[in-house]
């Protein structure tokens, strides 16, 4: 039962992360190039490559490459957690 238990929560993390990973891909696909090195990150090219690379590492890590898995959620949370924001503030310009 305690087996189950983990598969069914590694399980879940897993999808959490896989459509955290997707949804990042298509915000940086939907997203200008400019605005990229406007607010000093990497360029667009490139953050696609990056998520796209861990996407492929998240569907590979279902066999059990968990090095992988780790990677990519690292990626993906950094796009999100740092660019994602950025990236929006200077499309949609001031607030006030």
């Amino acid at each position: 039962m305690v087996h189950g238990l983990t598969s069914m929560i590694l399980l879940v993390l897993w999808l959490a992360a896989l459509g955290a990973t997707i949804f990042a891909l298509i915000h940086a696909v939907r997203q200008r190039s400019d605005a990229f090195t406007a607010v000093d990150k990497l360029t667009k090219p490139i953050w696609l490559a990056i998520l796209a690379g861990a996407l492929i590492f998240l569907l590979l890590g279902v066999g059990g490459f968990m090095l992988t898995s780790f990677i990519a959620i690292i990626a993906t949370g950094i796009y999100l957690a740092d660019v994602r924001p950025k990236v929006d503030e200077v499309q949609r310009g001031p607030r006030w």
